[in-house]
């Protein structure tokens, strides 16, 4: 059975008196920055000069290049892009890193992967919120937070697992339950949803269905609707109450041919399909694409990106969602 610290289960704050160093200051960066300062925590922000520095500036922040803040810091949170983390640790961050120091990640993807290697003297862990930025400082912000987890890579101090969960409370995400897990664990199956369910899997699938009704004869404004944009009704269900409350509220007939057609599209073949993605995964292949397509200027993910915006699901929805006001302010 799984871990899960709350509030009460941090009884020490070993974040008092450290300086924080977040190096990186988007999505995930400003919401950790602001809701450690509004913990009582000392934050500085390690950045190049740009857009980010000058809103972390205008947000009341000291913000240093990142050699510099990582020199001043006690623990250093990375929250660059996985594909620039590598080459700004050589560079930025291992050349001010002294022993006793922590190093944090909220993905492990370069630990895990060897992309980074840490010396045998620093506390090495991660702290990864399961939610978007906005929703970390959102949801702060409200009193309430999300749910996040933690893993401890190296414990140098001796101290790596109560410095993680007092910086897990320190962006709020105790408030609400952090889970225990490895950098193994934590990098592989955020990979195979990312890939397999959540963005790979769901796009694959809704691009699937668009074609089979436009190929049917089907207009594809309607055929948008129908596969695309009722989409959000149903995974708010079922974020809300799972499966059963979604299966509650729709008709029963969408109900039964949910059980009599949802096995036909998604069949073993798909499942095995599933089980190459998570092996590529698992052995390093996806992994070594990626940081072999980013030293490559990422042309193979450039093509991708562009062939897939060129989709006719993308242009018919481009149009609809200019008549959807509603639609329109929340993007």
């Amino acid at each position: 059975m799984v871990k899960v610290y709350y509030d009460e289960n941090v009884a020490t704050d070993e974040l008092k008196g450290k300086t924080i160093a977040i190096v990186g200051y988007g999505s995930q960066g400003h919401a950790h920055a602001q809701n450690l300062r509004d913990n009582g925590h000392n934050v500085i922000i390690g950045l190049r000069e740009g857009k980010s520095a000058q809103a972390a500036k205008e947000d009341g922040f000291d913000v240093f290049p990142v050699k510099e803040a990582a020199a001043k810091a006690d623990l250093i949170m990375i929250l660059a892009p996985d594909e620039i983390q590598g080459t700004l640790y050589e560079n930025e961050i291992a050349p001010s890193l002294e022993a006793g120091n922590s190093l944090v990640f909220a993905h492990g993807f370069n630990v895990h992967f060897d992309v980074i290697t840490p010396p045998a003297d620093v506390d090495v862990f991660l702290v990864a919120p399961k939610s978007p930025g906005h929703l970390v400082r959102r949801t702060f912000t409200e009193g309430f937070a999300v749910p996040a987890l933690y893993a401890v890579y190296q414990d140098a101090t001796g101290k790596a697992q109560e410095t993680a969960l007092a910086y897990a409370k320190g962006i709020g995400a105790t408030r609400v339950g952090v889970l225990e897990t490895t950098f193994k664990e934590e990098t592989e199956t955020d990979l195979f949803g990312e890939q397999a369910v959540l963005c790979g899997g769901l796009t694959s699938l809704i691009e699937a269905g668009f074609e089979t009704l436009v190929e049917g004869g089907y207009q594809p404004e309607l055929a948008y609707f129908e596969v695309c944009h009722e989409l959000k009704l149903i995974i708010d269900l079922i974020y809300e109450g799972g499966f059963g409350k979604m299966r509650d509220s729709i008709s029963n007939t969408a109900e039964y041919g949910d059980y009599v057609s949802g096995p036909r599209v998604i069949t073993s073949d798909v499942k095995d399909r599933m089980k190459d993605v998570l092996t590529d995964i698992q052995n390093g292949n996806f992994a070594k694409g990626f940081v072999d397509d980013n030293a490559n200027g990422f042309a193979n993910f450039k093509q991708m990106r562009q062939t897939r915006k060129e989709h006719q699901i993308e242009t018919v929805g481009e149009e609809l969602r200019k008549m959807m006001p509603f639609v329109k302010s929340a993007e």
